[in-house]
Order: structure tokens, then sequence, then C-alpha cells
């Protein structure tokens, strides 16, 4: 793993605290065509990555992005994962649960679209949704009709971290490879991004009322994420606190953190056997004739 990626890293059994951890840092890259040419070619890396992922066809990725709102998960993976293959890498975004969803285990809906090896899945918002909002807005909870409730509803959190470090777990031993990011944005910011939504005609679509009310909320996220990090992060799938308050240092660090985990997974396209190569050379020589 890169050396540089440890100041962006939760180590596993690390208590977070977000206060600690910098919603900006001193930019990357000396000046805008710098930080064009070099996000240029961290993307033509990965896409040749993920060529080797595609056609190696043993591992699989999963990314997931985690943010308060106006973070920039939307600007970072269209910008991070600009030169991917979409026959090889598709985003799902979550939301609040369907009526149909709410009728399975919380990590149901998730779990369908989970990467089939070779291919590498973006998840906008996850499965963490649901000891995130879930837990701040306990009405969401109680409409999944879990039975048997304990009588203290912090061991209902307690109950998922587990369920969540079980399914990693199994994930990772069957060679999917787990990247989490939790885009670190300061409340200082998030009001300057929505304001600029306001002002910008064309971007009133991307705010309601229903964002300031969830601004009022800000402890409570800022505590579930703490908590929700502390337990969950693992040497196999590490929680990544990245500054978020520079949307080019985002995008530089992400593709960064996304390079490290698929270049050590030591990627190599298939050998043909001698069989194959015998038998491609005779193809070879119908089509010369």
């Amino acid at each position: 793993m890169n050396s540089g990626l440890k100041d962006y890293r939760v180590t596993e059994g690390e208590e977070v605290n977000l206060k600690k951890w910098p919603t900006n840092v001193d930019p990357l890259f000396k000046s805008e065509e710098k930080y064009r040419t070099l996000l240029a070619d961290r993307v033509g890396q990965m896409q040749e990555l993920q060529q080797r992922l595609y056609a190696s066809n043993r591992y699989s990725v999963l990314i997931i992005f985690q943010a308060m709102d106006a973070a920039g998960k939307d600007s970072v993976i269209k910008h991070v994962m600009a030169g991917a293959n979409p026959q090889g890498c598709q985003v799902f975004s979550f939301k609040h649960p369907s009526a149909a969803e709410l009728e399975h285990d919380f990590l149901w809906r998730t779990t369908r679209e989970l990467p089939a090896r070779g291919r590498m899945n973006i998840f906008n918002r996850s499965y963490y949704e649901e000891v995130l909002v879930v837990r701040v807005h306990h009405e969401i909870f109680l409409s999944e009709r879990v039975p048997k409730l304990p009588k203290n509803i912090d061991d209902v959190w307690q109950r998922r971290y587990r369920s969540i470090f079980d399914l990693e777990r199994h994930l990772h031993i069957s060679g999917t490879r787990i990247i989490k990011i939790f885009l670190n944005l300061s409340k200082q910011e998030q009001a300057k991004r929505f304001i600029a939504r306001i002002d910008n005609p064309q971007k009133n679509w991307k705010f309601s009322t229903s964002d300031m009310e969830e601004r009022e909320f800000w402890k409570d996220y800022m505590k579930a994420y703490e908590d929700c990090m502390s337990a969950t992060s693992t040497k196999d799938a590490p929680w990544y606190i990245v500054p978020a308050d520079d949307k080019k240092n985002t995008a530089l660090i992400v593709s960064q953190i996304i390079l490290a985990t698929l270049n050590d997974l030591k990627l190599v396209y298939p050998v043909s056997s001698d069989m194959h190569k015998k038998e491609l050379q005779a193809i070879r020589a119908q089509l010369e004739e």
C-alpha cells in the first residue's frame, strides 16, 4: 500500500474523532495544468488495471462512498472513474429503501449489486446507511419491523456493525477487495456549496429543504460516522477519511487510493497454454489464406 495514504487510512481498532481529521490539506498540484495532467495519468493507469481485472477474472473491487450532502460524491465518481470501461464497471446509488426492500434484511438490497469477478462496482452510499441515517432517524428503523428489539437501541447498531464486519470478511476471502471512502466535508464548506446551488439556476434541482433539515443533525451524523468507522475499519477493508473541502485534492487522493488497491492485486493478463497458442496460430494461418 502506498505509504502516503497512511494519513487518510483508519487503522483497525482506532477510535475515530473526526475533529482530528482535516477537511482540507495543502494543494497536491502546482497549477491547474499539473492537476489535469496528474489526474489524467492516474485515470489512464486505472483504465489499464481495470482491463487486467476484467481479463484475469479472479478478483472484484467494490468502492464505497459515504459523505454528508454536497461533499462531492458524484463529482469524484465522474472525474476519477472517467476512463472506466462501462462493460466492467457500474455505479449504484442507494437512497431511502422502497417498500419491497423493507421486506428484507438490511443487507439485501446492496448484496444484490455486489460486483462479479472481474468487475468493479461503485456504491454511492451503501449498506452503511443502515448505521448512519437509520441511526439518526429512528423512525426509519421502526419501519423495518425488525423482530425482538433490544431494550437498548444502541445494541442494534453494534449488531449491525458485526453483520457488516462478517460480510466484508467473507467478501475479502472470496476475492472482493473493498475500498471505503468517507469524504470529510466541513460544515462551513457545505454551507458555501448549498449557497452556490441556490445561486445557480442550473443547480437548483440539487437542493431542497430536506437538505437543510438534515444539516440540523450534523453532530448526530458525525457521531454516527465516528462510531461506524471505528467499528468497521479493518486491515482488509479499511476506511479512508479523505479531505473534501477542495474537490481537486479529493479527486487526486481518491484516485491514488484506488490505484494502490489495484496495484496490490498484481494483476496480469491470462497466459495462454501451449495448446491454445497452437490453435491461435492455426486460425491465423487460415485467415492469411
